[in-house]
């Protein structure tokens, strides 16, 4: 199996055949039984991969790592102030050093209109994969997992199955649009009906959209968005509360204060768009949440939704290690040519 990737990057899935997704998805699987039953999985054996964090992390740092560690190699938890990057040196640069002294590379950066830049930057320079942790685009990890945990829930038959991925009310900070764009790229090349709701103030790319609407043609899915969230909830076998910023219209680091408060009076006038027990109750009777973490309780989900027996949020999380397990199997485990 590991011979079905080539040397590759992993920015989206979205430049990733479908053979090669369920390669991921295999190994993955494989994997996770594989510890389950307490066998040491040593696949990457003195191997090194360097991980670049510009933000903060749980979810996304320590599956990586614990992914290196359980594969018997090593991650190097690195921050722009680790590194020369705060004294201006290049992604060229930067890219050329560490391809030259690891298998790996890992970058986390979700500044808006810089990190999937800056990513692509590495990789164009880069002699070993280059992998997204996040960016204002793209977050590959998630969606993977995600699909992982669906395919656990409801089968490797997806079609017919309907996913509404819903913004939702948060203050904890401006989340980026990354995880609904990798969700509504991904579900519907297995068959995902996908059902976006969002109020019209927080749009995603227009250009990620219509990729997506072309995923979900080719794939005979159904993709459509709607601005009520009630609306995007019901009949839906899988719900997923998730705030985004509003990146396409905002820019948050601009010190304009008309824009910040435009910003906050658009999501105060939306305090409503919370997955409650209520609205939950529109979807199927067997539905589940999923959530990539962290929730703004209460605000985007309330505990009573979050909490329940339909919630699969921390097998969502687990799965964030089998998967990348299997990507960094995949994509680091050929002998380097370079």
């Amino acid at each position: 199996m590991t011979d079905i990737i080539d040397q590759k990057h992993l920015i989206s899935f979205d430049e990733w055949s479908t053979d090669e997704i369920n390669a991921v998805l295999e190994l993955s699987a494989d994997l996770k039984r594989r510890r389950a039953e307490g066998e040491i999985t040593d696949l990457l054996k003195n191997k090194t991969l360097f991980m670049i964090f510009f933000e903060q992390s749980t979810r996304t740092r320590n599956s990586l790592e614990a992914a290196m560690t359980q594969l018997g190699g090593h991650a190097h938890d690195l921050t722009p102030e680790k590194m020369q990057i705060t004294h201006g040196e290049s992604p060229k640069d930067t890219a050329m050093v560490l391809s030259r002294m690891g298998e790996g590379i890992s970058i986390r950066n979700c500044f808006y209109n810089t990190g999937n830049r800056y990513l692509t930057d590495v990789a164009q320079h880069s002699w070993v994969p280059v992998i997204s942790m996040q960016d204002d685009v793209y977050h590959p990890l998630q969606a993977i997992a995600d699909l992982m945990t669906i395919q656990e829930q409801f089968g490797t038959d997806l079609r017919g199955l309907t996913v509404a991925i819903c913004w939702a009310y948060a203050t904890s900070h401006a989340k980026p649009l990354s995880v609904p764009q990798s969700q509504m790229l991904l579900f519907p090349r297995y068959g995902i009906d996908v059902v976006v709701g969002h109020p019209e103030e927080f749009p995603l790319q227009s250009g990620i959209v219509e990729k997506a609407k072309r995923n979900a043609h080719e794939a005979g899915a159904r993709l459509r968005f709607v601005q009520d969230m009630d609306e995007a909830v019901s009949g839906a076998h899988v719900v997923v509360p998730k705030n985004w910023g509003g990146f396409a219209h905002f820019h948050p680091f601009v010190d304009d204060e008309q824009h910040r408060r435009d910003m906050k009076e658009n999501l105060e006038s939306h305090r409503d768009w919370t997955l409650d027990k209520k609205r939950f109750s529109l979807a199927r009777k067997d539905a589940k949440v999923m959530h990539a973490l962290p929730a703004d309780r209460g605000k985007e989900v309330t505990d009573e939704v979050l909490d329940s027996g339909h919630s699969i949020i921390y097998d969502e999380a687990e799965n964030r290690l089998h998967t990348a397990k299997g990507i960094l199997t995949l994509l680091m485990g050929k002998n380097r040519n370079g």
